[in-house]
């Protein structure tokens, strides 16, 4: 009886384990608050920014922060808190499909890499590492001109798949490393041995057991996303206008009335960078957390 009541009380899954995280982990905690307020942001934002998004009202310019725009406004007139609350919509969307289709990718390359081994795993690697010679922004920079933009559904599918590609390489590096350790284990050669294919084995014995480093991954790269949406947006190569972004909003006029309104620059800078201080916040604590060395 004491055996199963531990066992159900260390399942991540149940409430108790939520508080046991926040407990120890209390950076960690605050950093996960930040991303469920940016989530909780992004869904309801229709109810609670003050104005439209993309509203002109020219008779509001370049308003200083107050009680009826607490940011200010832009040099369009649009209020600058609005602007922000959905563009935690566009950064959490565009960041959470990245890193999930670069983690998931670069994942799946990493454990197929250990498991094959041999000239496959050589391949793989020499692949990965060709990848891994190209900085990041550049690389992103590099797809998303060659492939322009495809929106569906408001997301430019091209921008996720651009700020995603230089993420495979990196993640299957990671994911690769603990996957080895797993291949030496008894119950892979069992497995093989009772004539299981290597998809299956891959899906049903191998991933599993990565899971962890996969979770860690998943929310490194989530802030690398913003940042990186962030930057390519910056630049004209991301999100376009009227549509709220953040790195969008400190481009153009912003970077022109800096000195008669620096909060068009303030808050939205503000956004971005509390944003991927609190995802990596988390990340370094569910890193600590899931690994048991950092447990005892």
């Amino acid at each position: 009886m004491s055996i199963a009541t531990a066992s159900n009380t260390a399942d991540p899954r149940r409430p108790v384990a939520i508080i046991a995280f926040c407990r120890a982990q209390p950076l960690g905690a605050a950093g996960l608050i930040v991303i469920l307020a940016m989530g909780l942001a992004a869904i309801f934002a229709e109810a609670i920014a003050p104005y439209e998004p993309e509203v002109i009202n020219f008779g509001a310019m370049l308003m200083a922060p107050s009680l009826e725009h607490p940011f200010g406004t832009d040099a369009f007139g649009r209020d600058i808190l609005t602007r922000i609350i959905y563009g935690a919509r566009t950064a959490l969307t565009i960041g959470f499909l990245s890193s999930f289709i670069g983690c998931t990718l670069g994942g799946l390359l990493g454990i197929a890499s250990a498991y094959f081994g041999g000239r496959a795993d050589l391949v793989i690697q020499r692949f990965v590492d060709v990848m891994l010679s190209f900085p990041i922004i550049i690389l992103a920079l590099v797809v998303v001109a060659v492939l322009g933009k495809t929106e569906l559904l408001g997301i430019d599918l091209n921008l996720v798949l651009a700020i995603a590609i230089p993420i495979i390489p990196r993640s299957s590096r990671v994911v690769r490393s603990a996957a080895l350790s797993v291949r030496a284990m008894p119950y892979i050669d069992a497995a093989r041995a009772g004539g299981y294919s290597a998809w299956h084995i891959i899906t049903r014995h191998m991933a599993p057991n990565v899971l962890a480093p996969y979770l860690i991954l998943l929310t490194a790269y989530i802030a690398q996303a913003i940042l990186l949406e962030a930057s390519l947006s910056f630049l004209g190569l991301g999100v376009s206008e009227p549509k709220p972004a953040w790195g969008l909003m400190l481009a153009g006029d912003s970077s022109n009335f800096y000195q008669e309104a620096p909060w068009m620059i303030l808050f939205p800078g503000l956004a971005i960078s509390l944003s991927v201080f609190a995802f990596n916040l988390f990340g370094d604590s569910l890193r600590d957390w899931l690994d048991p060395k950092f447990r005892l």
